[in-house]
């Protein structure tokens, strides 16, 4: 049975409301998701949030009523709330109808199987929250293995990556690992690595793509280094007619990622 709370005092109020800040997620291993769409796909992946805040208007819906029962089934709790406390846990004037609160996962390079998906995305010091939620929700999209986060990037658990995700946080599997750690695992098995780059002639669709492939895509401002360009097994560039020189690199991931689907299917 749902407990209430209305009051902004309450302790698992200020908890929760401390999960917008990196540091304090780092410490709980815990994370917020917002909105019946996201919890809906993240339900339906066997993914359950700990703590379930809804508001008290939204009750009837069947999936709230679907995610309150499913929550307390696997010993979660089911929390009915204000518009208001809704609004400060997710950071919006707008609050959507429910906020979960998520324990943190992560793949890692060892649990991959390569030969489970044609394409895997892989993007290096990536800032953006809006990029990288986009990117896996054009790896959901294209049926992508997984999206692969070198070096210094945006955590992927933050507020605004799984908001812009849509839910593709809890359908794309995501690792995290270093360079020096990557290529070694990569060059282990079979696999092409594709890279985005500007220095090069190749067209992206006279490109011919090998399975699996490994889609790179460099810094936003920077681009990647020279030594992980010159560790590719092929560069392509993106024809750019008018007087921008590149994409936003979600869209050039996604770009290049469907011409890859269409060789690869």
């Amino acid at each position: 049975m749902p407990r209430e709370i209305t009051a902004y005092s309450n302790p698992l109020i200020k908890r929760v409301r401390s999960l917008r800040e990196k540091r304090h997620r780092r410490a709980e291993g815990l994370f917020l998701a917002e909105g019946l769409r996201i919890l809906t796909e993240a339900r339906e992946t066997g993914r359950l949030p700990h703590h379930l805040f809804f508001a008290r208007d939204s009750v009837d819906h069947p999936l709230v009523r679907a995610l309150i029962a499913d929550v307390e089934t696997a010993g979660g709790e089911a929390i009915e709330t204000t518009p208001d406390i809704l609004s400060k846990l997710s950071g919006k004037d707008n609050p959507q109808a429910v906020v979960g609160v998520f324990a943190e996962f992560a793949a890692t390079l060892d649990t991959i199987d390569r030969t489970t998906a044609p394409i895997w995305l892989v993007a290096e010091r990536l800032r953006d929250p809006g990029n990288l939620g986009t990117i896996l929700r054009t790896g959901d999209a294209v049926g992508a293995g997984g999206l692969i986060l070198i070096g210094e990037c945006v955590d992927p658990f933050s507020v605004e990556a799984v908001r812009a995700s849509m839910g593709a946080l809890f359908t794309v599997p995501v690792v995290q690992a270093e360079w020096d750690d990557f290529l070694p695992w990569l060059r282990a098995d079979p696999g092409q690595l594709v890279g985005l780059s500007l220095d090069t002639d190749t067209d992206y669709r006279a490109a011919r793509y090998a399975t699996p492939c490994f889609l790179l895509t460099g810094n936003e401002a920077q681009g990647m280094p020279d030594d992980y360009a010159a560790a590719c097994d092929l560069l392509v560039k993106i024809p750019m007619r008018g007087k921008a020189d590149s994409l936003n690199a979600a869209v050039a991931t996604a770009v290049m990622a469907y011409e890859a689907l269409a060789q690869l299917g």
